[in-house]
């Protein structure tokens, strides 16, 4: 197919139906017109993906069809359709995906933790690097419980604190240094605090006081770890396809995974602010805790599984992602 003769032939339509779609009211005629328009430059997109896939025709005819779509189905009834699609299907399918990546990150952290814990406590020029005497017996005595204070302006620091680690581990994961940063700095802090709590004979403290909140909080970390480490991996394996739509497509997908854990790091925060800290039995903090974790992972592996073998990854809808060509394969 002669893609610009193509073109030049159906612009007029294309052009009229932006026109229509852009406007905010239509008389009878035109809606009908609008929908005659859209059905057409359907057809159109279908025939320029099969005969002649040109990304930049591919791109813009996709992006007008989505604008001529929300003015057909109006704007209420797509938005709540969207997030129920981000919630049930496109969220646990970019969980799920990378569950063996967000495994093997948990498993490394908790090892490194444990190293650096056993070596504070066990070595006594490791422990003196934590501070003083004084100031180790005031913050094992103080300030470690004290920092767990309940409140709402509690829950709010820590989640903005943790939503900042998981986007720098997202967001900068294509590099492949900054998640293995953020890992090993956050198993080593830790595990290095656990030890000096231990070497001072309070570490059921130190666990009691961390694992309401981190049993969901950590997990959180690990996946934004995951997905910047697997972000990375696709950049230098892309497989079959090229390695700009690998990196668009996981890119997207993992944009996913960002989002979500904004959500999975509100009930982290919520806990550790208005749980860790409270007067409740230290038994029912940690179920709370551990409720919540099972709560994410039933998420991500039956709603996960469900999604994938639906053949979704978290990308975009077709018509929102952009154009997609055929690769060998």
């Amino acid at each position: 197919m002669d893609l610009d003769a193509f073109t030049a032939v159906r612009a007029g339509s294309w052009a009229r139906l932006d026109e229509l779609a852009r406007r905010r009211r239509l008389t009878g005629a035109e809606a009908d017109e609008l929908v005659r328009l859209y059905q057409s430059a359907a057809t159109d997109l279908s025939t320029v993906r099969s005969s002649a896939p040109d990304p930049e025709t591919v791109t813009r005819l996709s992006q007008l069809i989505a604008r001529a779509r929300a003015q057909i189905a109006g704007a209420h009834e797509p938005a709540w359709r969207d997030m129920a699609r981000f919630l049930v299907v496109s969220l646990p399918a970019a969980l799920y995906r990378i569950r063996w990546w967000t495994v093997a990150v948990a498993v490394a952290s908790v090892l490194l933790a444990v190293v650096a814990g056993v070596w504070v406590a066990t070595q006594p020029d490791a422990l003196a690097a934590m501070g003083t005497p004084s100031e180790q017996k005031e913050y094992v005595d103080n300030a470690f419980a004290s920092y767990y204070d309940p409140g709402a302006g509690f829950a709010a620091m820590v989640w903005t604190n943790n939503a900042w680690i998981a986007a720098q581990g997202v967001g900068l994961g294509i590099t492949g240094i900054m998640p293995v940063f953020v890992l090993v700095n956050n198993a080593v802090n830790v595990g290095a605090t656990g030890g000096m709590m231990a070497a001072h004979g309070e570490l059921p403290i130190f666990l009691q006081l961390i694992a309401p909140h981190g049993m969901l909080e950590l997990t959180a970390i690990f996946v934004s770890i995951a997905a910047g480490l697997r972000l990375f991996w696709t950049w230098v394996a892309p497989g079959p396809r090229t390695r700009t739509r690998a990196l668009a497509e996981e890119g997207r997908a993992l944009f996913t995974v960002a989002l979500g854990l904004v959500g999975v790091l509100a009930v982290s925060g919520l806990i550790e602010g208005f749980v860790t800290g409270s007067a409740l039995p230290w038994v029912v903090k940690i179920a709370i805790g551990a409720v919540a974790l099972t709560a994410f992972w039933t998420y991500t592996l039956v709603l996960g599984h469900r999604a994938a073998s639906d053949g979704e990854t978290g990308d975009l809808e077709a018509d929102q992602a952009g154009y997609s060509l055929a690769v060998a394969g």
